[in-house]
């Protein structure tokens, strides 16, 4: 052939330079080429050998380009070739929406998966005619939790969870299309802003206020009533007058407001009272004559809707008549305080910073003008709380200097009836350390402190003072009971055993049955067991040991023996005397004692005594502890007189014998 083309059919990529080259051509010798006229043969050009493109292409404008090229050679030509040319397509265009800014207004009881934008509203086009990939994010926090897209190449939006009015009334988001997937060097991007306007629908019945709500989302709001009172057999013209404030409810759905209708639907006995339906005044249809407690059940319902409607109580109480309302004898009071003080710290009066701020409201329906019905509120400031007694404390720990004016209510909680006063308090600097009682003031808390500390001082103090008791009668009663012997058979006996004191008086024959069994059991009464009771005559031996006391240092001297504790000295019951005896047993007989009712008794007469106190200072001092231990036992124990008189009719009727006496190593009182 005459000529040829390299490439018949060659790709160039859109956008390209000018003078980019198409193809190379061959020719024989003598041959020469021209283009052919076209629709397409302006864009190219021969130079030298190469076919040249003269534009820029575009795709998007077309994407197949024909020349055709003419063979000549001597004037004639010889042949022709055609060259298609394709146009290569690159992703030079960017998506885009029909719209960038989209809003959709939704009301709030909208149901989940609901479409809110349809995909015709929010999809994104593209010249290079790629596949567009969607996404969705969110501006507003939270935004993507309540509204998603239905797929990556679908970009409709639809509701994914349950609006709240209250939380969000309008939230924003972002809508992504892109021709290429994310992160690709080569990819474009589109976006679009979508608004979200929340309408707020009917959703909640009827709020009594004031109320409370139940928990954080606020959606249930409860009321706690009214209470008013009217007189006894009197009619009231004007509405009631109610705590906490007038009968009144609203449609929390406010952008709504519908309106609500009132009705009593229960409670009102005799029809004594009357219900607005349109404002909730109280009014009374007749006098109350009794003195009864109304309590009235009132329903306020939306009048657009039966179903959205709440209930409430009014406590009205029919009441003797109050003639007076209280009233502040002071319409002002000043106090002051420190700062940096607990909270429930007293607030002083500003004329005597040391006594304590106390506002009072009289009432002239009582004769000394305390009403102890009426009770104390603060009304504009938290920082302050009075107590029902009128004093003015903080209710919280202030911070710094400032003089705070508050308004301060007295109510009478029977009539309902109120006054009012302003307390101005001074709030001064801290100028106190921690060791300066300057600014020292006392809370509630502080004196439970020191009443706590006081009393568990007075229990240990008790404690202490029972120890030393207990350890005081314990040494005495272990003086008077085993003071000469360890071995003593009477050691144990306890006073407890004189339970027959109302009837001190024995009979002989107890005393020969007594007698009889220690002389059987050849075992000393006093360590004979016994059911609850000791023995009598162990009792006698123990009660005379104890009195003895006093008279041992007398006998002593007397018998002109050493000082030891364990002296030998002569029993004088009888008139014969053992040489050997471990002990003595002496015997005093009172005034109204007759000798003569045994021969065998020596009586010793009032001066014993006289000649104990002619005694050396050593048996003056033993003498002086006997009669401690004496008198200890006659305070501590009263059985000791019974006891005498128990010995003296013992010895009167002869029974203690001479050989029983000279086992024992007590003295013996009587």
């Amino acid at each position: 052939m005459e000529c040829s083309v390299e490439n018949e059919n060659p790709t160039i990529d859109e956008n390209n330079q000018l003078g980019a080259i198409v193809t190379t051509i061959t020719m024989q010798p003598g041959v020469t080429v021209t283009i052919e006229n076209s629709p397409d043969s302006g864009s190219f050009t021969i130079i030298g050998t190469e076919l040249s493109l003269t534009k820029s292409l575009d795709y998007e404008a077309e994407n197949v380009l024909l020349v055709t090229l003419l063979c000549w050679k001597g004037g004639v030509e010889v042949n022709s070739v055609n060259v298609v040319v394709e146009v290569g397509n690159l992703n030079d265009n960017s998506p885009t929406f029909k719209e960038t800014n989209i809003t959709a207004k939704i009301p709030e009881d909208t149901k989940v998966n609901t479409i809110i934008i349809p995909e015709k509203s929010v999809t994104a086009s593209d010249l290079d005619l790629d596949n567009i990939q969607y996404e969705l994010t969110a501006i507003t926090p939270e935004a993507t939790d309540y509204f998603n897209i239905q797929g990556i190449n679908n970009p409709s939006i639809y509701l994914h969870k349950t609006l709240d009015y209250e939380k969000y009334k309008f939230m924003q988001l972002i809508l992504y299309a892109r021709d290429r997937a994310p992160g690709s060097a080569d990819g474009n991007t589109a976006t679009a802003t979508i608004n979200i306007d929340i309408q707020q629908a009917d959703t909640k019945p009827p709020w009594f206020q004031p109320c409370t709500f139940l928990n954080a989302d606020k959606k249930v709001c409860i009321s706690s009533g009214y209470i008013g009172r009217v007189n006894i057999s009197e009619k009231m013209t004007e509405p009631l007058i109610l705590k906490p404030g007038p009968l009144y409810a609203i449609d929390p759905d406010y952008t709504l407001n519908e309106k609500i209708v009132y009705s009593i639907v229960d409670g009102n006995k005799d029809d004594v009272f009357l219900l607005n339906s349109d404002t909730g005044n109280i009014t009374m249809n007749k006098a109350g004559n009794t003195t009864d407690t109304f309590i009235l059940h009132v329903m306020a319902t939306q009048a657009n809707n039966a179903l959205r409607y709440s209930f409430t109580t009014v406590e009205i109480k029919v009441i003797a008549k109050n003639s007076h309302a209280p009233y502040f004898e002071n319409s002002r009071y000043t106090g002051t305080v420190s700062a940096g003080l607990a909270t429930l710290s007293l607030v002083m009066d500003s004329k005597a910073p040391a006594i304590p701020l106390k506002i009072f409201a009289a009432d002239d329906d009582f004769p000394n003008k305390l009403n102890p019905q009426i009770t104390y509120s603060i009304q504009n400031s938290s920082d302050f709380t009075v107590t029902r007694d009128g004093l003015v404390l903080t209710n919280i720990m202030l911070q710094s200097a400032a003089t705070i004016t508050v308004l301060a209510t007295a109510t009478d909680e029977e009539s309902l009836q109120e006054a009012n006063t302003v307390i101005t308090v001074e709030v001064t600097p801290s100028t106190g350390t921690k060791g300066t009682r300057a600014n020292l003031q006392y809370t509630a808390q502080d004196m439970a402190a020191l009443g706590a500390t006081l009393a568990v001082l007075l229990v240990i103090a008790l404690l202490l003072l029972g120890l030393i008791v207990s350890k005081h009668y314990a040494n005495t009663i272990k003086h008077l009971v085993g003071k000469e012997s360890d071995k003593d058979p009477l050691e144990d006996v306890s006073n407890q055993s004189y339970q027959d004191d109302e009837n001190p008086v024995w009979s002989t024959k107890d005393n020969e049955s007594l007698r009889s069994d220690t002389l059987e059991n050849g075992t000393p009464v006093g360590q004979q067991p016994s059911d609850g009771f000791l023995p009598l005559e162990p009792r006698v031996e123990s009660s005379i040991a104890t009195a003895s006391a006093a008279t041992k240092g007398g006998e002593e001297d007397k018998e002109g023996k050493d000082t030891d504790s364990n002296k030998e000295v002569k029993s004088i019951l009888t008139k014969d005397r053992k040489t050997v005896d471990d002990g003595y047993k002496a015997v005093w007989f009172k005034d109204d004692i007759d000798p003569d009712t045994k021969d065998d008794v020596v009586v010793i007469g009032d001066q014993v005594e006289e000649e104990d106190d002619s005694d050396g200072d050593g048996d003056r001092n033993e003498e002086d502890e006997d009669e401690d231990d004496e008198q200890g036992s006659q305070h501590g124990d009263p059985v000791v007189s019974f006891i005498l008189e128990r010995a003296q009719l013992q010895a009167t009727n002869g029974n203690l014998k001479p050989d029983q006496d000279a086992d024992t190593e007590d003295d013996i009182l009587l």
